[in-house]
């Protein structure tokens, strides 16, 4: 049985008057067509087997246990878009229950979808990370520096601002982390991998001081005018520079390797709430994002060499 399915081995439920009822008022007076006549009746029906299950009938389910039959939609692996529907054919409803009178109070008034993803990220293959990497020339000082901070975006996952936004005293190279400050001044602390922590290290020691030109500062990543910080644009430039060169086009931006950090870290087996605080998401739904990649990635690999797709 796929993830989301109802087994289609269960005893049939007894008719439910109201659920028919409500349909032939959305064939009858709202018009609605055929299919979505269908969708609605599925939705419901997986509403009355939850009801079934809990003892219940529709009409004496309350709001605590409406969110809680959502939870377990998601957790049957139905997408965001998929229960935002059964939540819509839910209120609309229990809204025909209310109007009727055959319930007194509306439970799924303000019951809330799941946020929708409007798509799966892009991300980098291990080999376009590879290849990304080799094109610094790390003889130069500006090589240095770019090779250090695509090192560092890849091997932590930070967003661009919170990348230019380091100082040194962000870093303990020799304990291999850093602290950052996200979004709503969250401060987190990150791990960072052996080969980020050499190239990090060798910038600090051979490339900034030559960027600087005998000035002082306080970020750790500089440019070569004057010593100022890097910003954020020019992160994206550089970025977009080397992109082209590897042959990746106009898809490389620091998000990119953000989502690439963390869709690697879930395929090789990191739990998802440790790649939630490496992120610096302050909900976990913001992360489940990483989950339908790898689903996405198995079905198409499935697809492709599977004998019988």
């Amino acid at each position: 049985m796929k993830a989301g399915e109802v087994d289609r081995t269960e005893l049939p439920l007894p008719p439910a008057p109201l659920v028919d009822a409500w349909l032939d008022h959305l064939r009858i007076e709202r018009r609605r067509a055929p299919n979505t006549i269908d969708s609605y009746a599925r939705d419901i029906e997986h509403l009355r087997r939850f009801a079934a299950g809990q003892s219940h009938a529709l009409g004496a389910l309350d709001r605590h246990a409406l969110e809680a039959f959502v939870r377990q939609l998601m957790g049957r692996g139905l997408s965001p878009r998929s229960v935002a529907r059964v939540v819509s054919s839910i209120r609309g409803f229990y809204r025909y229950l209310v109007v009727h009178r055959h319930v007194e109070a509306n439970p799924a008034e303000d019951l809330q979808p799941p946020r929708a993803w409007a798509a799966l990220p892009t991300y980098l293959s291990v080999e376009q990370i590879d290849r990304l990497l080799g094109l610094p020339d790390v003889t130069t000082a500006r090589g240095l520096r770019d090779r250090a901070f695509i090192e560092l975006l890849y091997a932590t996952g930070l967003r661009v601002t919170e990348l230019v936004s380091l100082c040194t005293a962000n870093l303990n190279l020799e304990a291999g982390y850093l602290t950052t400050t996200g979004k709503g001044s969250k401060e987190r602390l990150v791990p960072i991998g052996d080969e980020a922590v050499a190239w990090v290290g060798r910038y600090l020691r051979e490339g900034r001081s030559q960027l600087l030109g005998g000035r002082t500062a306080t970020r750790l990543f500089v440019n070569a005018r004057g010593g100022a910080s890097l910003s954020r644009l020019g992160v994206w430039k550089i970025l977009k520079a080397y992109g082209t060169r590897a042959g990746l086009g106009q898809r490389l931006s620091p998000h990119v390797l953000r989502h690439s950090f963390a869709t690697h870290l879930l395929e090789r087996g990191a739990d998802l709430r440790a790649i939630q605080m490496m992120l610096g998401h302050a909900d976990l739904s913001t992360t489940q994002i990483y989950t339908h990649v790898l689903e996405a990635r198995l079905r198409a690999i499935h697809e492709r060499f599977h004998p019988r797709p």
